[in-house]
C-alpha cells in the first residue's frame, strides 16, 4: 500500500493461532504479510498454558523482532497485532496487543477497529474507579471484562461484547484459551483458516498464503469463537444485524491476494476499473494506476476500453517515510522519492490515471503535476469509488469531514485544485455492482458510510472527540 501519500490510513490487523509449537514463529510472518495495515507498532503475546509473554515495539514488524527475542516467546497459542496510530493514540502503551496481569490470571487483547461508544464508557468506567494506562480504547474491553460478575472468560467476554459499540474484530488470549469475536455488524474482515491441527485466525487470507494454512471460513458477526485443547465452538453474543463490511478493504485497505468475505480483492478492484469505464469512459493513448492498490482498478479500465494499460508510474520500494516536510517544495520533492513517473511511457500521450479513492486531494494534484511533468499531453484522472464526503468512525483516519476535500468541494472546483484535464469518481451503485457483492441485503452488506452518510451503527457526539480514537 501507499498509506504514507495517499492520506488514508487503516487501524490495524490482527493474527492468532493456537495448537503449534512454533506460534510465535507463525505469528511473526502472519504480521509481515498484515504490515500493510499497520506501520506504526507491533506485537506478539503468546502463552505455554501457564504463563503469557509479550514482546512489542514500535516500528515495522523487522524492527521489533530480532531473532533473540524468540528465545523467550515460547509457547503453543500466540496473538499478534500491527498498528496504525490515528489521532491521540501513538507512543509505546497503545502498541497492542494489550497484556493485563492480575491474580486471577492474565490477558491480552488484540483489536481491529474503533469503538464509537469508547468515551462514553470511559467516563463511566473512571467515576467508578478505573485508570487508564493508554488512550486506546481497546482497554475499555478489558476493563469491562475484570468488572463484570461472571466466572468465567467466556461469560465476562460476552458480557464485555455486548456494551460494545461500533467495530471491532477481537482476539483475546488467557493461559488457557482463545477467543475471538466480530462486531454485529461485521465492519471488519476477519477469517479462521487452519494448519494442520492448529486454528489460524487473521484480518486477511493472504496470512494464511503465507504460513500455508487453508481457509476454513469467516467469523460471522455477532459471533465469538472460543478455541482451545478440546478444539474450536462457536457461541452468539448479538442477534442479527444488517451486515456492513468496510466497503473501502475492497477498495483500497486489503491486500489484492486477499479475499475479503469470500470475495477475491483483484477481481473486485478489476471488475470496478470496468464499471469505472464504462460509467466514466475518456478518449486516451494510455491508462496508468496509482501503485499499488490502484493497479488492479487500471487494468480493469484499459480491458473495458481498450485502450492500453501501461506502468506509467514506478514505486521506489526503498525510501522511508519522510518525517521532517517544512516547505511546500520539501513535501513535493516527499512524493517524488516515492513515485516516478515513466516518461517513456506518458510523454506526449494523453493519460488515464486511475486511483481509488481521493481524501485530501494533494497527494493527486502532485501525481498530476508529476505526470505534466514527464511530458503527458493530457492528464485525465479517474477514481475507483464515489467521492469520500463523510467522516469514517469505524477505524479510519477521517474522523473530520474538514480535512475531506469531496466534502467542501464540487468535482469541478476539485478538477482545476489537481490541475486535471477532467475528473470523474465512480458512481455508489456502480461500486456495489463492481465489488461483487450478494445483493439481497441493504447495500450489498457493505458500510458505505463515507460515501453517503449512512452510518450502520449509532453515532455517539462524544465519538468526534481525538480521545475516542483508537
Amino acid at each position: 500500500m501507499f498509506a504514507e501519500i495517499k492520506g488514508l490510513n487503516e487501524e490495524c490487523g490482527v493474527f492468532a493461532i493456537w495448537g503449534h509449537k512454533d506460534a510465535a514463529h507463525l505469528t511473526y510472518y502472519g504480521l509481515h504479510s498484515l504490515q500493510h495495515r499497520g506501520q506504526e507498532g507491533a506485537g506478539i503475546v503468546v502463552t505455554d498454558g501457564e504463563h503469557l509473554k509479550v514482546h512489542k515495539g514500535l516500528g515495522l514488524v523487522n524492527d521489533v523482532f530480532s531473532p533473540d527475542d524468540f528465545a523467550q516467546l515460547t509457547g503453543h497459542a500466540a496473538i499478534g497485532h500491527v498498528r496504525y496510530a490515528t489521532a491521540g493514540g501513538g507512543g509505546f502503551a497503545n502498541v497492542q496487543p494489550l497484556l493485563f496481569r492480575s491474580q486471577m490470571g492474565s490477558l491480552a487483547i488484540a483489536h481491529n477497529g474503533n469503538l464509537v461508544n469508547a468515551n462514553s464508557m470511559k467516563h463511566q468506567l473512571e467515576s467508578q474507579g478505573s485508570i487508564f494506562q493508554s488512550t486506546s480504547d481497546t482497554e475499555v474491553v478489558a476493563h469491562l471484562i475484570k468488572r463484570s460478575g461472571y466466572n468465567t472468560l467466556e461469560g465476562q467476554l460476552r458480557n464485555a461484547l455486548e456494551m460494545l459499540k461500533g467495530a471491532y474484530a477481537l482476539a483475546v488470549l488467557n493461559e488457557k484459551q482463545l477467543m475471538v469475536a466480530l462486531d454485529p455488524n461485521g465492519l471488519r474482515p476477519l477469517s479462521i483458516g487452519r494448519l494442520g491441527e492448529a486454528y489460524v485466525i487473521a484480518s486477511e487470507t493472504c496470512a494464511f498464503d503465507l504460513i500455508g494454512a487453508t481457509y476454513e471460513r469467516e467469523v460471522e458477526p455477532g459471533e465469538l469463537v472460543i478455541i482451545d485443547d478440546n478444539g474450536l465452538r462457536s457461541t452468539r453474543f448479538s442477534g442479527s444485524a444488517t451486515r456492513a463490511i468496510c466497503s473501502m478493504e475492497y477498495v483500497y485497505f486489503a491486500r489484492p491476494d486477499s479475499n475479503v468475505d469470500e470475495i477475491n480483492v483483484h477481481t473486485s478492484r478489476k471488475s470496478l476499473g470496468k464499471q469505472l469505464a464504462i460509467e466514466s469512459p475518456i478518449e486516451a493513448d494510455v491508462v496508468t494506476g496509482v501503485p499499488d492498490s490502484s493497479i488492479s482498478a487500471a487494468i480493469g479500465y484499459a480491458e473495458q476500453t481498450g485502450i492500453p494499460y501501461e506502468l506509467g508510474m514506478i514505486k521506489n520500494r526503498y525510501v522511508g517515510r519522510t518525517f521532517i516536510q517544512p516547505s511546500q517544495e520539501l513535501r513535493e520533492q516527499g512524493v517524488k522519492m516515492k513515485l516516478s513517473a515513466v516518461r517513456g511511457v506518458v510523454e506526449g500521450k494523453r493519460v488515464v490515471m486511475i486511483d481509488d479513492s481521493i481524501v485530501r486531494g494533494t497527494t493527486s494534484r502532485r501525481i498530476v503535476n508529476m505526470l505534466r511533468e514527464a511530458g503527458a499531453k493530457e492528464v485525465h484522472v479517474r477514481i475507483s469509488s464515489p467521492p469520500i464526503k463523510n467522516p469514517c468512525f469505524y477505524g479510519i483516519d477521517t474522523s473530520n469531514s474538514g480535512e475531506l476535500i469531496a466534502a467542501n468541494h464540487s468535482i469541478e472546483e476539485m478538477r482545476e485544485m489537481m490541475g486535471a484535464d477532467s475528473l470523474a469518481f465512480l458512481s455508489v451503485e456502480g461500486l456495489k455492482k463492481g465489488i461483487g457483492r450478494s445483493d439481497e441485503t441493504p447495500n450489498c452488506g457493505q458500510c458505505l458510510a463515507c460515501f453517503t452518510g449512512e452510518y450502520p451503527t449509532e453515532i455517539y457526539p462524544d465519538t468526534l472527540h481525538p480521545y475516542a480514537k483508537v
